[in-house]
């Protein structure tokens, strides 16, 4: 990507934003001290369509610091800019990664923006994360929407009720071998 558009990459890929709300995102909607932003509008300056769309993402402090620097860079009063500081349009951003896509390895043919934000989820999920927080990462109005969409990258279910059920009945077994020792 240009260098002036790879913010627009990591707030999809690292912050799940939607590529009409990274083309929005302005300097003052992100606390880089603290590590959140706070999604105020999208592109080009209309009110995100609901409450939990503008719920404050935690980013790490990395993603902080390198966000920090492509605003010192290219200036303005927006976080993904053209060459000169001026906001850029969903469209350019989309342009961009289409006429990109076919350089990287390992990417489809359809890729596009939004993807970035299925990665973030996963990643989400692959570390762990609950569904709770993915819906609340995702800024999603109910976790329903969050499952339909990826409950099957969680874990396997029947292997983890297995292990679950395993531990109480190992710990019992060791209780009864134990219980005529004391």
């Amino acid at each position: 990507m240009p260098d002036h558009l790879r913010p627009a990459i990591l707030l999809g890929a690292f912050a799940g934003l939607r590529v009409s709300e990274a083309a929005a995102l302005r300097v003052s909607d992100v606390d880089f001290m603290r590590g959140l932003i706070q999604p105020a509008m999208q592109y080009p300056a209309e009110p995100l369509k609901t409450e939990e769309s503008r719920r404050a993402i935690p980013i790490p402090r990395e993603l902080s610091l390198e966000l920090a620097g492509f605003v010192e860079r290219f200036g303005g009063e927006f976080v993904v800019t053209n060459e000169i500081g001026r906001q850029v349009s969903p469209w350019t951003i989309e342009r961009a990664v289409r006429a990109r896509r076919a350089g990287v390895d390992g990417l489809p043919d359809g890729f596009r923006f939004h993807d970035l934000r299925h990665f973030y989820a996963s990643l989400l999920i692959g570390s762990g994360l609950d569904v709770k927080v993915v819906q609340a990462r995702l800024r999603h109005k109910n976790a329903t929407t969050t499952l339909r969409t990826y409950a099957h990258l969680w874990p396997d279910t029947d292997e983890s009720a297995r292990a679950a059920v395993a531990v109480v009945l190992a710990a019992r077994a060791d209780s009864l071998r134990t219980e005529g020792v004391f």
